[in-house]
């Protein structure tokens, strides 16, 4: 089934991150594709605050490459990014199976540069900007 949730602008943001979270089902590996500055840490973020992490743990973990954050009820959630990645080694060397196999949530910015390491499962989220400088995500399960 194909899903669009339209993000008109970021007063719209928490709304369509509550709308995201109700239509994933039991989703927990979630791979966010779009180009530099549409919104990928922006809507992760938003995704965040509404699971009960504190924003001020909030960043882009873009030299970390993998953040932790605690949610609302106590659980981890990773969030990826993997735009400075280069090879399928430095992802393995951070222990990616290890997270993404913990079953908790695990939010992946820039999965084109580990496509090939991907789990099946992985729910594949496009963002695209619209001319209006609304956001569109789009994804089938």
């Amino acid at each position: 089934m194909r899903h669009e949730i339209v993000i008109h602008n970021l007063q719209d943001i928490d709304r369509a991150a509550d709308d995201f979270l109700s239509l994933i089902g039991d989703h927990n590996i979630i791979a966010f594709y779009a180009a530099m500055g549409a919104g990928k840490t922006t809507f992760t973020t938003a995704l965040c605050r509404r699971l009960g992490v504190r924003e001020d743990a909030v960043s882009s973990p873009t030299f970390a490459i993998v953040n932790e954050y605690k949610t609302g009820n106590g659980e981890p959630m990773y969030h990826f990014d993997f735009y400075r990645v280069t090879k399928i080694s430095e992802a393995l060397d951070i222990g990616f199976y290890d997270y993404i196999d913990s079953g908790y949530l695990c939010v992946i910015e820039w999965p084109e540069n580990i496509e090939e390491i991907l789990p099946e499962e992985t729910l594949k989220v496009s963002i695209k900007v619209n001319p209006d400088e609304s956001r569109t995500l789009v994804w089938d399960d």
